[in-house]
């Protein structure tokens, strides 16, 4: 990959975060978050 690609993807992912903080009070986020930690806790459990 090269610095241009990861410059735009990360300026991508800024914009839908930041369109989900204002526009959604940021709960796509959280629910990410939620179901993040239940896929560690679940891998933890199968290690």
């Amino acid at each position: 990959m090269t610095n241009k690609i990861a410059i735009g993807l990360g300026f991508v992912l800024l914009a839908f975060i930041l369109a989900d903080i204002f526009l959604n009070g940021s709960e796509a986020l959280l629910f990410l978050a939620r179901r993040l930690l239940r896929l560690i806790e679940l891998v933890a459990f199968w290690r």
